[in-house]
């Protein structure tokens, strides 16, 4: 068999087994030892063993783990109501209202969270009932929140960046720091398109309350003081060099713990649902990653890699085009898998290839962010429109129609990162000299 049939082989096997409902770790893992076994000569049970340990033992990837919980611990918080309490009287005065507060609610917890979902889930408690009691339109409320929500990837700490970094082999600390710049460009679009129509449908939006001095705006917002003071010890401690992301994840876990404690809502019913919540999502993230791992290996005792870059590189495309090509091939592969996924599976087999085309691995890594962000939002496995759905109860084709606006803002941002790749870069270069 040549490389073309074998590749196409083992596509189909890895489609029909996740297609009968395997898990997508366990399926990973299975095609990659039918590739080792059929058509390597190195034993595939120690090439697994090898390559799962090694990939689950990284030190980096320890800060997945903490990152995670600390966005467990503070998901069971009074912190959606508070954030809410010290947001809403800044916003009265823009076109909107208080549908920017989706926009800068899920700015902030994004910056403590790292989860899409997460972000999306415990923003929307807090906007979701409360802007449709004051009679804000539906189709904006929610499709705001679902754009605004898939900030929780791109605006650190990120886990999807924690992993794109394993995978690609990239100081997750730069990463963190090249996605500051993007995810408040990202907030501004969002934000700005919130101005644009309320501009155009004014009757629609609803009256003002009460106006309210600035001392009482400042009185409203001591609320917010413990969260900011968390994302300054968190990103803080990364940017001035003084931890590591690992080491800083650590600090956001005490932080949460501590800032849960002294609101009251920290007991050993919330602290073991935490707890748990992180070890079940991170258990399956870490088999997805050792499968991935695996999987890697086995298309590079293929040659898959080495053949794709070649291929590509007889197309004789620009770096316009192959970053247009890459942008189309993810948006389709998040129609079928989740953000995780899609990075593992994808990074052993493009990284030649964009390190060939001469894109800078930092940026890149803002790039697949971006579009992975695209896939939260783009039916049938959009993760952000699930978490809606059981939210709201409205069907999932509703959801991403009235979320389509937000999915085209993306598209202009990854327009944006292209044509200024400064907008990525600068922050890392200045932090590094």
């Amino acid at each position: 068999m040549n490389d073309l049939a074998i590749t196409a082989a083992l596509l189909a096997a890895l489609l029909l087994i996740l297609g009968s409902g395997v898990w997508v770790g366990l399926s990973l893992t299975g095609v990659a030892w039918m590739a080792v076994t059929l058509f390597s000569s190195r034993p595939a049970g120690d090439a697994m063993a090898v390559t799962v340990w090694g990939s689950s033992s990284s030190w980096t990837l320890t800060a997945l783990p903490l990152f995670i919980w600390m966005g467990e611990i503070l998901f069971r918080t009074r912190l959606s109501q508070d954030m809410f309490k010290g947001l809403a009287p800044w916003v009265q005065g823009l076109p909107g209202r208080l549908l920017h507060t989706n926009v800068i609610g899920c700015t902030i917890f994004a910056a403590v969270s790292g989860s899409s979902a997460a972000t999306c889930a415990t923003i929307g408690k807090m906007t979701l009932p409360e802007l449709t009691r004051r009679g804000y339109p539906e189709h904006m409320v929610i499709g705001t929140l679902a754009g605004a929500s898939t900030l929780g990837l791109l605006i650190p700490p990120s886990i999807i960046m924690i992993v794109y970094g394993v995978a690609a082999e990239v100081s997750i600390s730069k990463l963190f720091i090249a996605g500051v710049f993007p995810g408040l460009m990202l907030a501004a679009l969002f934000s700005g398109y919130i101005i644009f129509w309320a501009l155009r449908h004014p009757e629609q939006v609803p009256p003002a309350d009460a106006k309210t001095s600035f001392m009482q705006k400042i009185a409203s917002s001591r609320s917010l003081i413990p969260v900011v003071l968390l994302i300054a010890a968190v990103l803080g401690s990364i940017y001035s060099g003084l931890a590591t992301a690992t080491e800083a994840a650590a600090v956001g876990v005490v932080g949460s713990l501590v800032l849960s404690t002294l609101q009251g809502s920290m007991n050993w019913a919330a602290f073991r649902d935490a707890l748990m919540g992180a070890t079940r999502l991170y258990c399956m993230i870490g088999l997805i990653l050792a499968g991935a791992a695996f999987l890697t290996l086995a298309m590079g005792y293929i040659g898959l890699p080495r053949h794709l870059a070649e291929w590509i590189g007889t197309l004789g495309l620009s770096r316009a085009q192959l970053i247009v090509a890459l942008s189309v091939f993810f948006i389709i592969l998040g129609c079928f898998l989740d953000g995780i996924s899609m990075v593992v599976l994808t990074m052993g087999v493009l990284m030649p290839t964009v390190q060939a085309a001469g894109i800078d691995p930092i940026w890149f890594g803002i790039f697949v962010v971006l579009v992975v962000e695209m896939a939260q939002i783009t039916p049938p496995v959009g993760f952000n429109l699930f978490v809606l759905q059981g939210m709201t109860g409205r069907q999932l084709t509703w959801i991403a129609k009235v979320t389509m606006p937000m999915f085209f803002l993306m598209c202009a941002a990854v327009a944006l990162i292209y044509v200024f790749p400064g907008i990525v870069t600068w922050l890392p270069q200045k932090m590094a000299n």
